[in-house]
């Protein structure tokens, strides 16, 4: 499957880790499929592949959390290890950054860093001002700035998301894995922290990248692997790729970015938002969105769109103004009464807040109407769940092995239409998707952008809030802006060109 004519394979500089015949089986099905894929100092090499194509799977491999099927190779610093464990992976000097950082949100900046001090199978005496110093000196290589003594559940993500990488080269990083470490910024953060990735590549750390987002890919990498159902498709050289290729690439077929945006303005308003203000949040807040409209929402990071979400949801009320809906004032003050009226949110959270991933699929697709299909007294039927969550589930083409498997097993884009169904089975008039395709790859993305626009087609009025341009210009039928709490511009896609509200969102 490979193609000779593109593979990137520069002999003359040796490879850190190289793995060879890696194959990874779970409950028979092959995960990977004899992978060979090698990573070297001082570059960037990408990993991608839609969600379940082996990505995850790797780095647990290098990292020691898995075994991989006899007959595996592999070498690291030109060393042949039998099997690796957590402990003697980060020996070695392999480090992950997962996603959801796995930091200490009670313990401060320079306690997260230095973690490694504290750790340990015997007593020792851990001195904090050594800790600090440690600290200190990781930031300086990194060039990076951050408050030692804070907490660091006080940090927002992109604060932490460095946090994360201090840890790592304390411990002594040579291997560096980042998981989708760009997911939860803005752009503004995302070129802050690919300056740091450039940072350690200069130092000789062998980064990679795991990530949905193909733009930055391509910005970043030196070399590309493309994972599609356990088996590497090829290892590619970033100059000779685009996103649009590395998302052919990735699905096996072409996608095509169209503008959609309609003009809505004649039909009836379902949501009206007049001179709305939470101190410290947002203030005069002032727009609509129409019946079978989808309005996007854009700005950077602390611009308010959050928090007025959560406004209209009832998790905040506004201290000020007014929200119609269907014409008549809407004063939630609780998320249970937005619901009551007809609003749904789509939390931008979905690990934390839109799902429990204790809890099955089925359990947690009827989670927001347990209300309207329980008997009286509050007992549910089982064959009353199923059928609800069945009919979802057919609906939104959500590809399960079973209903009462935990939510926890799915991939990214699947969870995300769980969470959809947990919300459309209220029969919403509004539907808020804050940020609705993080971290969920370009096939998914793709799928949840067509039940968006069949939802739209069919009446439901959405409020659509992102981070990327790109996804509303292409999805949304008008674009707001934020800054700093108030909107400051509005502008409709195929009028306004993309680079046109990049350069006044980002400015």
């Amino acid at each position: 499957m490979n193609d000779p004519s593109v593979l990137a394979d520069d002999a003359s500089v040796p490879p850190f880790v190289r793995i060879a015949n890696v194959t990874m089986k779970f409950s028979g099905i092959t995960a990977l499929n004899a992978l060979d894929w090698d990573a070297r100092r001082g570059e960037v090499h990408c990993l991608i592949g839609e969600n379940g194509c082996g990505k995850s799977t790797t780095i647990k491999i290098l990292s020691g959390i898995h075994r991989p099927e006899p007959g595996a190779v592999i070498e690291i610093d030109g060393k042949r290890y039998d099997q690796l464990n957590p402990h003697l992976s980060k020996q070695i000097g392999i480090q992950v950054i997962y996603q959801d950082l796995s930091l200490f949100p009670n313990l401060s900046v320079a306690e997260n860093i230095s973690i490694e001090d504290a750790l340990g199978g015997y007593a020792k005496i851990i001195s904090r001002a050594r800790m600090r110093e440690r600290a200190k000196a990781t930031m300086q290589r990194l060039g990076v700035s951050l408050p030692l003594e804070a907490k660091v559940g006080d940090l927002p993500i992109a604060t932490r998301q460095l946090v994360a990488i201090c840890r790592g080269m304390a411990s002594e990083a040579r291997l560096l894995f980042m998981d989708e470490p760009t997911a939860s910024l803005t752009r503004a953060e995302v070129n802050s922290l690919l300056g740091v990735v450039r940072r350690l590549k200069a130092d000789g750390i062998a980064v990679v990248f795991v990530s949905h987002k193909l733009d930055e890919v391509v910005e970043i990498a030196d070399r590309v692997t493309v994972l599609r159902d356990g088996n590497k498709l090829g290892t590619y050289p970033a100059a000779g790729l685009n996103d649009k290729r590395l998302g052919e690439l990735m699905t096996g077929m072409q996608i095509e970015h169209v503008v959609r945006a309609r003009d809505c303005s004649s039909a009836t308003p379902v949501l009206e938002v007049r001179g709305l203000g939470r101190d410290g949040e947002y203030r005069n807040v002032n727009f609509s969105v129409r019946k079978g409209e989808i309005v996007g929402l854009v700005g950077l990071l602390g611009a308010g769109r959050t928090e007025l979400a959560l406004s209209l949801f009832g998790m905040s009320p506004p201290d000020r103004g007014e929200v119609l809906l269907d014409g008549k004032p809407m004063r939630a003050r609780t998320n249970r009464q937005a619901i009551d009226a007809g609003i749904a949110y789509v939390s931008e959270d979905r690990l934390s807040i839109g799902l429990n991933m204790r809890q099955s699929v089925q359990d947690n697709m009827v989670l927001a109407v347990l209300n309207r299909i329980s008997y009286r007294g509050g007992w549910l039927p089982p064959k009353r769940r199923a059928l609800v969550a069945s009919k979802w589930r057919d609906r939104l083409r959500i590809k399960i092995p079973s209903l009462e498997a935990p939510v926890s097993q799915l991939s990214g884009g699947n969870a995300q239409r769980v969470v959809l169904t947990k919300w459309l089975a209220t029969e919403p008039k509004l539907l808020i998707l804050d940020s609705p395709t993080v971290g969920v790859d370009i096939g998914n993305k793709k799928g949840i952008y067509e039940i968006v626009h069949a939802l739209a087609d069919q009446g439901l009025a959405v409020l659509m809030i992102s981070d990327e341009v790109p996804e509303v210009y292409f999805n949304c039928d008008r674009v707001l802006q934020m800054r700093g709490g108030e909107l400051v511009g509005e502008f409709v896609p195929g009028r306004d060109s993309e680079a046109h509200i990049e350069e006044s969102v980002y400015a």
